[in-house]
């Protein structure tokens, strides 16, 4: 309450939290077409078990573990009606006529996933949980539009400050150290299928008072090294092999520290998982090891392979 005039500046509660709903996950319609492979078509979600949609599988560890989330595709979602005035402003910048573009609408989505480090209770006495959290989260990093007979598309949205917290947007928390890959993994696989079948539909969502349709491209480059070792099934960062990028080992990288080039794939990973399973030439561990490069764990995250940490420092050495 204002002292000299007496007004009240603060809207009251209940219009607060009506705000509050529109901002969380689960409150606007939309649908997907084709419908999402293994997700239910129900649009109003909200926070959900960390391990719904996981389907445990008879080697897999039964993740005991407390997490909580948002569905992709849901948090996607509320993610864009938070920027509806920005893309129908981009829109209106770049002279495009509102009502032609319905259709050709291209996101792009940076994952971000890393440890949150001690979160132990000092002395409470609350549930036993693992004292590591994980945190997975996204950001919006463009919006733009292929407008019907151009060849070229036309950036509406671009983030301005695509490190910020502001702009990055929490999917899914968890009680886990990022190092314990089987428990990981449980979580995050429904994650990653629900991320799997949004790549092969559209979004129909009213934006600006029309149904528009938007296709996603997700680029996991907001995880830091450790992660990307974790995600991908690598050795930890103590291996004799140094990169997640190649198969550089540590002698080799001292002696050689520019030609860095990018040979692994996802792909590559899983097929040298495989072998590392199955072992079909019945190699010693030793051999065996080596024409795995330190493949030990089954990747289960596709990571697209840009600069990460460990090439920054090595560019940096060479400087």
């Amino acid at each position: 309450v204002k002292a000299t005039s007496g007004r009240q500046i603060f809207p009251p509660l209940h219009t607060l939290r009506s705000a509050e709903k529109e901002l969380l996950p689960g409150f606007h319609q939309f649908e997907w077409q084709p419908a999402l492979k293994n997700v239910s078509s129900s649009w109003d979600v909200g926070i959900i078990d960390g391990l719904s949609g996981w389907t445990a599988s008879v080697d897999d560890v039964p993740a005991d573990t407390i997490a909580r989330r948002f569905r992709y595709d849901v948090a996607l979602v509320s993610a864009l009606k938070d920027l509806e005035e920005d893309i129908m402003e981009g829109l209106r910048e770049r002279g495009l006529d509102d009502s032609t573009c319905t259709s050709g609408f291209t996101v792009v989505v940076k994952e971000s996933c890393d440890g949150m480090g001690d979160v132990s209770e000092k002395h409470g006495s609350g549930p036993a949980v693992p004292e590591k959290a994980v945190r997975f989260s996204f950001t919006i990093m463009s919006i733009s539009i292929r407008a019907d007979g151009e060849e070229d598309a036309v950036t509406i949205f671009q983030e301005q400050k695509p490190n910020s917290e502001l702009s990055c947007r929490p999917l899914c928390l968890m009680f886990v150290d990022e190092s314990d890959h089987e428990t990981l993994t449980a979580i995050l696989g429904p994650v990653v299928a629900e991320r799997k079948a949004m790549l092969e539909s559209r979004l129909i969502l009213s934006v600006g008072g029309l149904l528009r349709s938007f296709r996603f491209f997700f680029r996991g480059t907001g995880l830091d090294e450790k992660m990307v070792r974790e995600m991908e099934g690598l050795e930890a960062s103590g291996s004799t092999y140094v990169c997640t990028l190649c198969d550089s080992t540590r002698a080799e990288a001292s002696q050689n520290m520019v030609l860095h080039s990018i040979t692994r794939s996802h792909t590559e990973n899983l097929e040298r998982y495989e072998i590392w399973r199955t072992n079909p030439f019945s190699e010693s561990a030793e051999e065996l090891r080596d024409r795995v490069k330190g493949v030990s764990a089954k990747p289960f995250m596709e990571t697209q392979p840009t600069l990460d940490a460990l090439h920054c420092d090595i560019g940096n050495a060479t400087e």
